[in-house]
């Protein structure tokens, strides 16, 4: 009951997940002139640990059964959060702005589309390909202003991996752990990301920390909102939609950046990046159908 009642509000679900995940841009904007960005994402880990294992030792939620599932949850973590995150934090701590990368990332779609049918024996219809075409399109003028931009590849390829690091993240999981308890499940993901992440920190970074009212705002936001909430709803989605359908959420996530940005930080976007914003929305209605 409680299922189908969650299905029957599942485009809604899916539409929160946009708004809450294209803040982690935001988030890393406003955070990461005060902390190094491994550091930033180390602290980040840490809390979101201690709150999940509290709420999950409350609940008494069921662990995951086997060591073989532990590792399955573990390896999907570990692309989705440690991998990605990290990437998308070095690359815009090093210069490339934050709609250029979530352009970058806005391609996982398609990559997920061509893996997908091999992998996970999903079927890619004709109509879907076209919306995942046109959300790309749609991104690509949302985001054409930004593209003049200049930054190195030192500040690109991290982007690149984050790429390829959500993109294989999406299709491990919906694969080997599609379904896990959210509480217990977040603590196995995340255990092996802050490991991770500290050991990257400690080789290549000072553990630099400024403690200002901004950094503190973006630190809460990114645990509450998304390390919670908008992870939370990515694993339902996985469990309960195709994986392709899941990954066209993501052609939304650039336009609604560039939407929080121009509220935000007084950022504009011309009459083209409307017009992109609306064939995205259209190529995602498409894709999803």
């Amino acid at each position: 009951m409680r299922e189908r009642l969650f299905r029957s509000f599942s485009p809604l679900f899916g539409l929160l997940f946009v708004v809450l995940w294209s803040t982690g841009f935001v988030g890393a904007r406003m955070g990461l002139p005060h902390a190094d960005p491994l550091t930033f994402l180390l602290l980040r880990y840490v809390i979101v640990l201690v709150f999940m294992l509290l709420l999950a030792l409350v609940f008494k939620a069921p662990w995951p059964a086997s060591p073989r599932d532990w590792l399955h949850i573990g390896v999907a973590g570990m692309l989705v959060h440690g991998i990605y995150l990290g990437g998308v934090f070095i690359s815009i701590s090093r210069g490339l702005p934050a709609g250029v990368a979530s352009l970058v990332v806005s391609v996982q779609p398609l990559l997920t589309a061509v893996f997908a049918a091999r992998l996970l024996g999903s079927q890619v219809g004709v109509r879907q390909w076209l919306g995942l075409l046109l959300g790309l399109a749609g991104v690509a003028l949302v985001l054409w202003g930004k593209l003049g931009a200049e930054f190195g590849w030192t500040a690109l390829i991290p982007a690149l991996v984050a790429l390829l690091a959500i993109t294989a993240g999406t299709l491990y999981q919906k694969r080997y752990c599609a379904s896990f308890d959210w509480r217990t499940g977040a603590v196995a993901q995340f255990l092996p990301v802050a490991l991770f992440t500290a050991l990257g920190a400690l080789l290549f970074e000072d553990f630099r920390v400024e403690w200002t009212g901004e950094l503190i705002f973006a630190l809460g936001w990114l645990v509450l909102v998304l390390s919670i909430g908008a992870i939370s709803l990515l694993n339902w989605l996985i469990r309960n939609q195709t994986a392709v359908n899941v990954a066209s959420l993501f052609y939304l996530v650039p336009p609604s950046t560039a939407l929080f940005a121009w509220w935000l930080f007084g950022e504009t976007f011309s009459v083209l990046a409307l017009f992109g914003m609306l064939i995205a929305v259209w190529g995602v209605y498409l894709a999803r159908r």
